[in-house]
């Protein structure tokens, strides 16, 4: 039987996801419905504790779930998959897809062994991330840099606003001025927002370095799972939504620049948690 297009909720501590968002859009079938939640209110979540983090996603997707009804979540943030994805799929009888560090696919491809890994603070220091590179990558040298600065550059970004190469650079320079740095043939984007200053790494960083962004692998196994999903019982019929936790810093360039992905409202969810 030919399944009827599904629903998708992807959530984010802000507009990285969205990137994932645009790989969905052309990775799905036509029709399917994507709807989108971003955390503002406490952007961002590498600078959070684990313990906050997971009591605060499982009370905002108990609202969206029973709200919108997904067939799959993809929770298009790094910092809460390698912390809350166990929490929630315990919780939620709804299939999970969550994004991670790259390490694995790093490992396929690094010609040199050394390859970089580029992500929030929280993800780097957290042991997920080490155990990662147990597991796929135990024969390379992973060199790791926590940017802090790197996802409120990508905001900018993503609104169409100028971003200072030098801020991009200083953050880059810590992977290759690190012991075997200069061996890095490889690079991994390990949080969604960085997919916004691809282009700046590519200017900033030597040509032959490959840069890896998890979006289309991460939509391609979004669309796997709704493949497999079986039908729900009748539902609201509910227009996309796009929602924030707390206001927009900047509501008329939020609304320009997600009007590219085919978003046209915003709306901040009532009920909110507290920071």
């Amino acid at each position: 039987m030919l399944l009827p297009p599904g629903r998708v909720l992807a959530f984010d501590s802000g507009i990285g996801g969205l990137a994932v968002v645009q790989a969905l859009r052309t990775t799905l079938p036509e029709g399917t419905l994507i709807d989108y939640l971003a955390d503002n209110a406490l952007f961002p979540y590498g600078e959070q504790e684990d313990s906050l983090l997971i009591t605060r996603l499982l009370s905002l997707m108990e609202e969206r779930i029973a709200r919108l009804r997904p067939d799959v979540v993809l929770i298009a943030c790094n910092t809460a998959s390698t912390i809350a994805l166990d929490a929630l799929r315990a919780r939620f009888d709804v299939p999970f897809v969550g994004c991670v560090p790259p390490v694995r696919w790093a490992a396929r491809v690094s010609q040199t062994r050394v390859f970089g890994l580029l992500a929030t603070r929280g993800t780097a220091r957290r042991p997920y991330l080490r155990s990662l590179r147990d597991s796929y990558a135990a024969d390379c040298e992973m060199i790791v840099h926590g940017a802090r600065a790197l996802a409120d550059l990508a905001e900018q970004a993503f609104l169409g606003r100028p971003v200072d190469d030098s801020l991009v650079a200083e953050e880059l320079r810590h992977l290759f001025d690190a012991p075997k740095g200069q061996q890095i043939d490889t690079i991994g984007l390990g949080c969604t927002h960085y997919t916004f200053l691809t282009d700046a790494f590519l200017r900033l960083c030597p040509p032959d370095i490959k840069f890896l962004d998890p979006a289309v692998p991460v939509a391609q196994q979004v669309n796997r799972v709704l493949e497999m999903r079986t039908l729900h019982a009748e539902r609201e019929d509910l227009p996309e939504s796009l929602t924030l936790t707390g206001p927009a810093a900047d509501s008329v360039a939020l609304k320009h620049a997600i009007a590219r992905l085919g978003y046209h409202d915003i709306t901040v969810l009532n009920g909110a948690l507290t920071p």
